[in-house]
């Protein structure tokens, strides 16, 4: 009876001593940093975490989280749509992949390091698929300090963040004002605002040319030309048949639909051929079909008959 009683006392003492021993952290098997032996592992974490500081939270990537995330290849690469963001990366279970501002593109190099990589595991660059429709030459790799392969996009080292736990989250987008959601490219995912619609010009007006100074252009930016075969008075084109094919006639503008051009002989001439066309202080005007582009200004001296019209109506640039 005295020894089984012995023997009782002792196991409830081992128990005790057992219990105290786990409830002070020194369990063998919690990994925590107290013991003196194990390291932390998966959501493990020492007294301060990382999202006391800019990198964020070192909390799962996914549903396991910190070293095992890390380690998570990205697999086929794909494009969400966001309303903020437009176009940003993902990885092929829907999670946001990052850029650094502090880091560089060329030559490629990742300045996140020990916490800042707890936070923002970096992506292997192994097993990756570009996303489709994408040019599979933006995708490389850089090496890290640890020697691992990590993934760039248009030179750009990509990562996961620890607080993006579900498919599509973007928490990590604009972390410490250097951390972005990154776009098929590698840049920074932005979303284009709708452009705003070009204010209309006048069907005359006046540009300030680089060599010729002011000249007028029509509604498309197109410069405006007088012939010096022409003549004001009485009001007569000799530019007829092929010419007129090579030199468009101005059609008639009111006066209204004007900017920073003289009125004066403002009027419309009503050509031979049918055709009516605008006059300005009497002159017939045309258009060059050598321009293809706003502010062009081919047409000046062809022949030595042709030049561009000041906004007073005379010829720009013509020999005296």
């Amino acid at each position: 009876m005295s020894t089984w009683r012995s023997a009782a006392l002792a196991a409830a003492a081992a128990a005790v001593l057992a219990l105290t021993a786990t409830g002070c952290g020194q369990d063998k098997g919690s990994g925590y940093a107290g013991s003196g032996n194990g390291q932390p592992v998966g959501n493990a974490s020492t007294a301060q975490q990382p999202g006391d500081n800019a990198y964020g939270s070192s909390g799962g990537y996914g549903q396991a989280g910190g070293a095992e995330s890390a380690a998570k290849q990205a697999g086929q690469l794909t494009v969400s749509d966001s309303k903020e963001l437009g176009k940003v990366l993902t990885d092929s279970a829907g999670f946001t992949l990052y850029r650094f501002d502090k880091d560089t593109a060329s030559p490629p190099k990742t300045n996140c390091e020990g916490d800042c990589a707890k936070a923002w595991p970096a992506v292997p660059a192994d097993g990756v698929a570009p996303a489709a429709g994408a040019d599979a030459a933006t995708l490389g790799s850089v090496t890290r300090a640890d020697g691992t392969k990590q993934l760039t996009v248009g030179g750009w080292p990509m990562y996961r963040y620890a607080k993006d736990t579900s498919p599509g989250d973007l928490n990590g987008q604009n972390v410490g004002g250097t951390w972005r959601a990154a776009a098929p490219d590698g840049k920074k995912a932005s979303a284009q605002a709708p452009a705003a619609p070009a204010a209309a010009m006048p069907g005359l007006s006046v540009r300030k040319d680089a060599k010729l100074g002011d000249v007028i252009v029509d509604a498309r930016g197109m410069t405006v030309y007088r012939f010096k075969k022409d003549s004001a008075w009485p009001m007569k084109s000799a530019c007829t048949g092929a010419c007129l094919q090579k030199w468009p006639a101005v059609a008639p503008v009111g006066k209204n639909d004007t900017r920073g051009i003289a009125l004066k002989g403002f009027v419309t001439f009503d050509r031979p051929d049918g055709v009516k066309q605008q006059s300005i202080t009497c002159w017939p005007v045309y258009t060059f079909s050598g321009d293809t582009r706003p502010g062009d200004t081919n047409g000046q001296g062809v022949g030595g008959t042709w030049y561009a019209v000041s906004p007073q109506g005379k010829l720009v640039g013509a020999p005296k």
